[in-house]
C-alpha cells in the first residue's frame, strides 16, 4: 500500500495531540519533532506487518528516546498495530501504553525503553542477532541528543562498528533542545557528525529533519550502505515541538508540559484545515 506520507505525519501529530491533550501532560516537544522519521518508516520503508508483530525477520524500530512513546504509538495504531480509541488511555491505569515504551504491554514495541542508552545498547545488540540469525533485519533506532550526553551510547557505538554492523540504522533527533535547557549549554556534543565518524560509523546529515522527503531520502541512502561493513547515523536536525507554534515558543519548557486540551484540539484544527504554517 502507498502512503501519502504528509498525509500520515498530519495524522501522526494530531493522534499525538489528542493522546497527550487527553491526559492533560506529557513530552509533547520531542515527540512532535519525530514525527516525519516516523512516518517515512512505518509507512514506507519498515518490512513489518501489523497482522503479525512477531514476525521472523522483520525489521525492528528501538524508540531509545524512551519518551517519544506517544509518537511510537500514534504510529503503531495508524498503521494497524492496535485501536486508534487506545491512544486515549496514554499513561493511565491499567494502560498498554505507558508514558515509555514497553515491550511486554504493547503490540509492535520490540524493546523497553526508557533509561537513556539503554535502548541503544540493545539495538545493537539486537542488529548482532539478527546477523548471526541471518534473517535479512534492519534494525532502526532512534537516541535524542540530550541522550547522546550519556557514556552508553558511546560505548555502544564503539562495539557496532568493531563488528561492522551496517544492518544498524541509527537516527539523532537533533533538536538542540533537553529538559534543562539547550544542549549546548548543558553539555555541548558539538561537533556531532565527526564524533560519529571518528567512532567508525558512516554519516548522513539531514538539514531539515522535518521534512518528509529529505528524511526519506536519507533512509533510502542509509540503507543503500549495507554492505559497507559501517553501521550508519542519521543527523536529523528538528525542531522540538515541530508544527504546534505554541509549543515551540516553550523551549526547552516543552520537554514535559501541561497540554491543555482545548489547546490540543485547536492545534488538531488547525493541521486538518491545512494551514500552511503547519507542517
Amino acid at each position: 500500500m502507498n502512503y501519502d506520507l504528509r498525509e500520515v505525519c498530519k495524522a501522526l501529530r494530531c493522534d499525538i495531540l489528542q493522546s497527550i491533550g487527553h491526559l492533560g501532560v506529557g513530552h509533547i516537544g520531542g515527540c512532535l519533532s519525530v514525527t516525519e522519521l516516523l512516518a517515512v518508516l512505518y509507512f514506507s520503508q519498515m518490512n513489518i506487518d501489523p497482522k503479525d508483530p512477531q514476525m521472523a525477520g522483520r525489521d525492528r524500530f528501538i524508540c531509545s528516546k524512551g519518551h517519544a512513546g506517544p509518537a511510537v504509538y500514534a504510529a503503531l495504531a495508524n498503521r494497524g498495530y492496535f485501536d486508534r480509541s487506545l491512544l486515549l488511555t496514554l499513561n493511565q491505569g491499567g494502560t498498554d501504553l505507558p508514558s515509555h515504551c514497553d515491550m511486554n504491554r504493547t503490540p509492535g514495541i520490540d524493546m523497553t525503553t526508557g533509561s537513556l542508552g539503554q535502548g541503544f545498547s540493545c539495538a545493537v545488540g539486537a542488529a548482532l542477532g539478527s546477523r548471526l540469525e541471518e534473517d535479512g533485519a534492519t534494525i532502526y533506532t532512534l537516541i535524542g541528543d540530550g541522550e547522546s550526553q550519556e557514556g552508553q551510547i558511546w560505548e555502544a557505538a564503539m562495539f557496532a562498528a568493531a563488528k561492522g554492523l551496517d544492518n544498524l540504522i541509527g537516527f539523532t533527533d537533533y533538536n538542540k533542545l533537553q529538559i534543562d535547557g539547550t544542549v549546548r549549554q548543558v553539555n555541548d556534543i558539538e561537533p556531532l557528525a565527526l564524533k560519529w565518524k571518528a567512532f567508525g560509523w558512516n554519516v548522513i546529515e539531514v538539514q531539515d529533519g522535518n521534512d518528509v522527503d529529505q528524511v526519506l531520502t536519507a533512509v533510502v541512502m542509509a540503507k543503500a550502505n549495507r554492505g559497507s561493513g559501517k553501521p550508519t547515523m542519521v543527523i536529523l536536525n528538528t525542531v522540538k515541538g515541530c508544527g504546534v507554534p505554541w509549543v515551540v515558543a516553550l523551549g526547552a519548557g516543552n520537554h514535559n508540559c501541561p497540554v491543555p486540551e482545548e489547546k490540543a484540539m485547536a492545534a488538531i484544527r488547525a493541521i486538518r484545515g491545512g494551514n500552511k504554517q503547519w507542517k
